[in-house]
């Protein structure tokens, strides 16, 4: 399974997003640091889900950071959220 599905099924498992989109932006930092060479080290997600209502940015930041799990955000080099209630 790629690092953008893996991604995508966790999100969908922890929060039930009204809008989730998760765009590889490996290919804009090809040969920059931290690209690995595997074409799936940057990330952006956008993520609308009630569970994060309420929630200050960095509460939401850390919701969506445990619902990945540290394996799978230590694999990845840069991850851009935009996240919302």
């Amino acid at each position: 399974m790629s690092r953008s599905a893996e991604i995508e099924t966790r999100l969908r498992e922890a929060f039930t997003p009204s809008e989730l989109e998760v765009r590889n932006d490996s290919g804009r930092h090809a040969g920059h640091a931290g690209d690995d060479g595997s074409g799936e080290s940057h990330f952006h997600v956008r993520l609308r889900a009630p569970e994060l209502a309420g929630k200050s940015r960095i509460a939401r930041h850390r919701a969506v950071h445990a619902a990945l799990g540290a394996e799978l955000t230590t694999a990845i080099h840069a991850l851009s959220l935009d996240l919302d209630g």
